[in-house]
């Protein structure tokens, strides 16, 4: 590992900033999610998710959810 790689995870250590900002959707790629609560009303939206995963056992499983809020973290860099 050089200087560099070790100075980042010390920066990582600290964990996240406490300031966040939060939004009411989550644009990636083609598709576009909004949370429940800025959806109802809507004529269409989408809030439905789905992340693929692995148990311990490896087996695979999907894990599905509606978008409740969207958090940005950021970290300490140099």
């Amino acid at each position: 590992m050089g200087a560099n790689a070790n100075d980042n995870l010390n920066l990582l250590c600290l964990g996240p900033k406490r300031k966040v900002k939060c939004y009411n959707g989550y644009f990636i790629i083609e598709y576009i999610f909004h949370t429940e609560k800025y959806g109802q009303g809507r004529k269409t939206y989408n809030n439905g998710v789905c992340v693929k995963g692995l148990t311990s056992n490896e087996f695979k499983v999907d894990y599905y959810g509606k978008l409740e809020e969207v958090i940005e973290l950021q970290y300490h860099s140099e």
